[in-house]
């Protein structure tokens, strides 16, 4: 705490972490770390892969390559503090990293999801419009829509953390969790926070929603028009759109259970927000990977250019 005038603000944050047990932190620590250490060489191997094979230059593994480089990314903002935090008597962040973690989870969160919105129009050219696909998607208009996405994640975080910016903290500093989150963090300012509440569920909360309703109205509206390709396109686009619906509730599902409610404590909160921040991002590329004949292909001729396979 820090002194100013007649008032205290608050200059650090004490995370109470995913559990208070002992036991269950080296269980859970040493589930995380070899998780962490297997699947995120991963994410980089599918970026290399797509990067290096000149046959894997469509945008759908543009956009598979971006998935990965922003869940890996994604990934470090929680689990390295969190791992290093279950070994630490008093696990303390600072008001400025505090803001900052909470800056890049919503960036690149929301930079997520857009780029999963934009992998659905993909999808929806490839097959409804075949003929225009070329034209529609071509890689002028794949880097506009990553520029968007970006430029959509960023204005997002910024909306967030300018209402937190202008919250007073002044007496409470416990985070019941192990990172910093808007849930969490807005509950402690020394203020009535029903509209920026209010606010952040309609930032957050309701965009997250719309998102997600979206993408299953687009692919409802893909799958209907599937049925009538042949047995070939029909199978590889069937397959397609099943992974790409598989990472939209992977995704969309913890994220509306956190933002479109009130922000009150609930039980299931700290293992929702433990896979939404680190096990499901990086899982997204991997689960794509597994079912995509081609980057399964190029990945071990890659691997057995290097000797690795």
């Amino acid at each position: 705490m820090m002194e100013s005038g007649n008032s205290t603000v608050v200059t650090e944050f004490i995370l109470l972490g995913l559990t208070q047990s002992q036991d269950a932190q080296i269980v859970v620590f040493v589930l995380v770390s070899i998780f962490y250490l297997i699947i995120l060489p991963g994410n980089f191997l599918i970026i290399l892969t797509i990067k290096s094979d000149p046959g894997l230059a469509a945008p759908l593994y543009f956009f598979l390559g971006n998935l990965a480089f922003l869940d890996a990314s994604y990934s470090f903002i929680v689990a390295p503090r969190m791992l290093v935090d279950f070994f630490s008597e008093k696990k303390v962040i600072s008001y400025s990293c505090c803001i900052t973690q909470l800056f890049f989870l919503h960036f690149l969160g929301i930079g997520e999801m857009f780029l999963l919105v934009v992998m659905a129009f993909d999808r929806y050219i490839a097959i409804c419009p075949p003929l225009y696909y070329t034209i529609v998607m071509s890689p002028r208009v794949c880097y506009a829509l990553l520029l968007a996405l970006w430029l959509g994640g960023f204005a997002h975080s910024i909306v967030q953390v300018t209402l937190i910016l202008n919250l007073p903290f002044c007496g409470p500093n416990q985070l019941n969790n192990f990172c910093c989150d808007v849930p969490q963090v807005i509950k402690l300012a020394c203020t009535d926070t029903f509209v920026v509440e209010l606010l952040m569920v309609s930032n957050s909360g309701l965009l997250t929603l719309l998102c997600f309703l979206g993408l299953l109205a687009s692919y409802a509206v893909i799958l209907c028009r599937v049925k009538g390709h042949s047995s070939e396109g029909k199978s590889k686009a069937m397959s397609t759109c099943i992974t790409h619906i598989i990472i939209v509730f992977l995704m969309f599902g913890p994220a509306i259970f956190m933002y479109t409610r009130p922000f009150r404590a609930f039980p299931a909160d700290k293992v929702v927000s433990l896979f939404h921040t680190v096990i499901f991002p990086l899982l997204n590329p991997v689960i794509y990977t597994l079912r995509n004949q081609e980057v399964k292909a190029s990945m071990i001729k890659l691997l057995s250019q290097h000797r690795v396979f």
